[in-house]
């Protein structure tokens, strides 16, 4: 069963998820020295963040950083599957470029999850406040309405009427004295 419809950063952590899988596996890729992936590769990256971000912001325990580094990681994986597939080729570095880019993804992939954890902790607080501040602002009482009549529209059923409600009787003779 999902939770989103009452988790207000449901939404948030989905879009944080699904920009951070694409945007990290781009940047590896570049950073390996494979360049831009092309064509259907970058249709496939963009369905698998859009994926992993509906994951994110449906799942009940995904508000949690270890259920964000496994959603994080899975994209990772399956990301680097799909430009290997494509062509994906690892410059010459110095050292063993498998193991730098190994670490460099745990670390984004940790890092990450962290950031999208706080950032969700943070919108549930400040969702609560807001809602709290609302629902005191919203126990004020309505304003009540007042009719008002305009003497220039019917003039003399005014005058009968304020005629007709105006008492001609006073007070008893001994509350004067």
């Amino acid at each position: 069963m999902t939770d989103a419809r009452t988790d207000p950063a449901a939404r948030l952590r989905g879009t944080s998820v699904g920009v951070l899988t694409g945007v990290l596996s781009v940047a590896a890729h570049g950073a390996a020295g494979g360049g831009w992936p092309a064509g259907a590769v970058t249709a496939q990256l963009a369905l698998l963040a859009a994926t992993l971000g509906t994951v994110a912001s449906t799942v009940r325990a995904a508000n949690r950083a270890w259920v964000l580094v496994g959603l994080l990681g899975a994209g990772q994986v399956l990301a680097h599957a799909l430009l290997a597939i494509d062509g994906h080729t690892h410059g010459s570095h110095p050292l063993q470029p498998g193991a730098l880019m190994l670490a460099a993804h745990l670390v984004a992939v940790t890092v990450g999850a962290l950031l999208i954890a706080g950032g969700t902790r943070f919108c549930a607080a400040l969702s609560r406040v807001l809602r709290a501040v609302t629902r005191r602002v919203s126990a004020l009482p309505a304003a009540t309405a007042h009719a008002v009549a305009h003497s220039a529209d019917q003039p003399l059923q005014s005058a009968r009427l304020l005629a007709t409600s105006v008492s001609h009787r006073g007070p008893p003779v001994n509350v004067l004295r």
